[in-house]
């Protein structure tokens, strides 16, 4: 499994905000920013780019831009919208879709109420979700973007648990997964441990 959590200690710092219980909704909205971008950065840093001759104040001179390989985001509703303005800030050529799976806090199975997709064929697609506890929402998320044209389509999550990380393998082996931590379990109730609560709620003040 092609598990990639970030190392950088300002992605240690942030966690440790987002996980504390005094946090605010409007500094845990900033601190999510913060963190998917840190996490945008680290899942495209195999972007192709390409030699672009240009003239500096001083002299002419060959740099690098990216290649035309464009981007496609997905959040899953609703958490998922907290982390997709960071790709919109950052890349030149990207498209948001939007997958709503909503989870019966009694089953943990998700169902599917929404989907809004750009065209993924051809386009390098990033699924997004805070938290990866069962991995029923990421693993339905892919196969839904599969169907829809996605090759190899990655997630990209804050925090993730085991039994999360498995379940995607199952289903879809091989997909990239880029989390920020890694925690220790799920409790009887599906969540994770020890996790931050519910991302949205916190998000969102509800």
């Amino acid at each position: 499994m092609p598990l990639h959590i970030i190392a950088h200690p300002l992605a240690a710092h942030i966690m440790t905000h987002l996980r504390d219980v005094t946090t605010k909704p409007a500094t845990f909205r900033t601190l999510c920013y913060q963190l998917s971008l840190l996490l945008a950065i680290e899942a495209t840093e195999d972007l192709p780019t390409e030699d672009k001759p240009i003239q500096t104040p001083l002299e002419p001179m060959t740099g690098r831009v990216l290649t035309h390989q464009p981007l496609v985001v997905v959040p899953i509703l609703r958490a998922g919208l907290g982390m997709v303005q960071p790709f919109l800030d950052t890349f030149p050529d990207v498209s948001v879709g939007y997958l709503g799976l909503e989870r019966n806090h009694e089953t943990a199975v998700a169902r599917n109420y929404y989907c809004k997709l750009p065209p993924l064929a051809g386009r390098r697609v990033f699924l997004v979700d805070p938290m990866l506890a069962t991995g029923g929402s990421a693993s339905q998320a892919i196969t839904v973007a599969k169907q829809h044209g996605a090759v190899s389509p990655q997630l990209v999550c804050i925090v993730a648990a085991p039994e999360g990380v498995a379940e995607v393998e199952r289903h879809h082996p091989g997909t990239v997964i880029h989390v920020a931590a890694l925690d220790r379990a799920l409790n009887a109730k599906k969540y994770i441990l020890p996790g931050l609560g519910d991302f949205g709620d916190r998000l969102y003040g509800t």
